[in-house]
């Protein structure tokens, strides 16, 4: 029976009682908010991109449960949008996205993208605001997204690479057995500020490490890494920092542990998918990575998360900035009492979260998450302080470090604009 025929004359207070009723029964419904996940999905760093995917969609199949538990809190919903890892290609996918309705979006493969997807994303807003979007940014490292070209509608949920370079040098002050450092990265924005940054700490923190080489590789084309390995070697090198990923870190880990260059290696995606079953025994005590966690550290929320993971996928889980994310944009939606864009970035800045790897915070003048660092450290599964395995190649990262917050904190430059 519909409500236009119980709302007649003579029948106001039953048609009232149904309507309200029916509203009652449509609010108690979680509501669900779709999140375009515009990542590489294909070519040679499509393992990374896919991994991080399954991962998210592992996240949200955990924070939906609790949602359904609760009864009334917001479920969310991954739709993945291949970008091939190119700026031109994520706005298309953006473009894709909010023609679906979408307002939330997630990336992390490439600061190239990251930049571009949020300059889109800002003049999108400026231009229609009812499409506007907010960006939820898991692992674009680039500084100038939280300094010059920082964005209101942009949120870093992972270290920036001057953060993670901070963290680096601070603990190089303990190994004097470091002295000679070869810079290698990839030739683009947040391989050149790598270096940079890497340079300038380490003068300012260890003046007497030298810089033996600095080379920057164009991204995804190098096949044959040998001729690297053997300037690395002629170098005189004893460290290598490399914020180099996917392929570019798998290969030339290839290459590395087959020709016996055996040194340290500090890196930011060592435990990306497919780079642990590379590195194997040889990696061993060589092999650094600084991430916003690892599967061996003491959290035992995050250990229970990895373990259903695992269970499941026979895939090791190490995205933490996806649980980071979703949650604090759960907790943003409820205290705005709103899924509309605008009203949830508000309260997104400046909040304050338990993540399960301690206190965090998203920092309201340039929406960077402070948030604790880690240094794992590959080494036999077993020893300690490695409980666990990755790949299954019967070694892990131990955490070596973790470093609070205060640690790595950068200043900013960013002017935020606020609608």
């Amino acid at each position: 029976m519909s409500l236009r025929r119980l709302s007649q004359p003579g029948k106001p207070l039953l048609a009232a009682l149904v309507a309200g009723a029916f509203l009652s029964s449509f609010g108690a419904q979680a509501e669900v908010v779709k999140i375009a996940f515009i990542d590489v999905l294909s070519g040679p760093f499509a393992k990374t991109g896919e991994g991080s995917l399954a991962q998210l969609q592992e996240v949200v199949l955990q924070l939906n449960a609790k949602a359904k538990a609760k009864g009334n809190d917001t479920k969310f919903e991954i739709v993945p949008l291949d970008n091939k890892g190119l700026p031109q290609e994520s706005i298309t996918a953006l473009k894709s996205a909010v023609d679906q309705g979408i307002h939330y979006i997630t990336q992390g493969g490439g600061s190239g993208v990251a930049l571009a997807l949020s300059e889109a994303i800002g003049k999108l807003a400026a231009r229609e605001p009812e499409k506007a979007v907010v960006f939820l940014n898991y692992a674009a490292m680039d500084p100038a997204l939280t300094n010059d070209r920082c964005n209101f509608w942009h949120f870093r949920f992972y270290p920036s690479s001057e953060m993670k370079i901070e963290a680096l040098t601070t603990y190089l002050i303990k190994r004097p057995d470091v002295k000679k450092v070869f810079l290698f990265n990839q030739n683009y924005t947040h391989g050149q500020q790598v270096a940079k940054a890497s340079r300038s700490y380490l003068a300012r923190k260890r003046p007497d490490v030298q810089i033996v080489g600095d080379d920057l590789i164009p991204i995804a084309q190098v096949r044959d890494f040998a001729p690297y390995i053997a300037k690395i070697k002629a170098s005189g090198a004893d460290t290598v920092i490399t914020s180099n990923w996917g392929s570019d870190l798998t290969l030339f880990f290839k290459a590395a542990k087959e020709s016996g260059l055996n040194l340290n290696y500090f890196t930011m995606n060592a435990n990306n998918p497919g780079t642990p079953a590379e590195l194997g025994s040889w990696g061993a005590e060589k092999v650094g990575v600084i991430w916003n966690w690892g599967h061996n550290a003491p959290t035992p929320e995050l250990e229970k998360t990895y373990l259903a993971y695992k269970a499941k996928s026979n895939q090791d889980f190490i995205f933490a900035a996806h649980w980071n994310s979703l949650s604090m944009l759960s907790s943003a939606i409820t205290k705005a009492k709103s899924t509309e864009p605008k009203k949830v970035a508000y309260a997104l800045e400046g909040m304050s979260y338990k993540s399960p790897i301690g206190e965090i915070e998203m920092r309201k003048t340039d929406h960077q998450l402070l948030a604790p660092l880690f240094l794992g450290i590959w080494a036999k599964q077993g020893s300690k302080g490695v409980k666990y395995d990755a790949e299954k190649t019967g070694y892990g990262f131990r955490s070596e470090v973790v470093w609070d917050s205060y640690v790595s904190a950068q200043p900013t430059s960013c002017q935020m604009v606020r609608p």
